[in-house]
């Protein structure tokens, strides 16, 4: 067993990774929606403080870059619905065994592979959790 200290998970990070943990199998968030998540959450606090640091879309994508291998990764998106790129093909299969609504992709695709379907796979938050929708933070 190493004796190496891992370094303290930055607290905006760990905030994002409970968000994607919340998120139900066959369900997806895009990194915008994981961001407006949290700045609402933030607005919402009782103590009337807020965290020492937020961000918006690109730093949730660095959190579930540099962080995010031990939580449903798949399941915070881009909002163009295409997968990510270099696990386009772990991600699909997670998405086909969790039922989650695809698109199919277009000949010119590369590989052909298909898209999310976000009308229907977005998730709001809500649906099953007893958590408040996007916009509207966690209740």
């Amino acid at each position: 067993m190493s004796d190496a200290v891992l370094p303290e998970l930055p607290e905006y990070a760990e905030r994002v990774l409970e968000v994607a943990e919340r998120i139900p199998p066959g369900r997806v968030m895009t990194y915008g929606d994981v961001a407006e998540w949290l700045a609402q959450e933030d607005e919402e606090r009782p103590d009337g403080t807020a965290p020492a640091t937020r961000g918006g879309p690109r730093q949730v994508g660095r959190a579930m870059s540099l962080y995010g291998g031990a939580v449903p990764w798949w399941r915070v998106v881009r909002a163009d619905g295409t997968l990510l790129p270099g696990h386009e093909l772990r991600a699909l299969a997670h998405y086909r065994e969790e039922g989650t609504p695809l698109r199919p992709a277009p000949r010119s695709a590369d590989g052909h592979v298909p898209r999310l379907d976000l009308r229907r796979a977005r998730w709001d938050g809500t649906e099953g959790t007893g958590t408040a929708p996007v916009g509207a933070g966690p209740g």
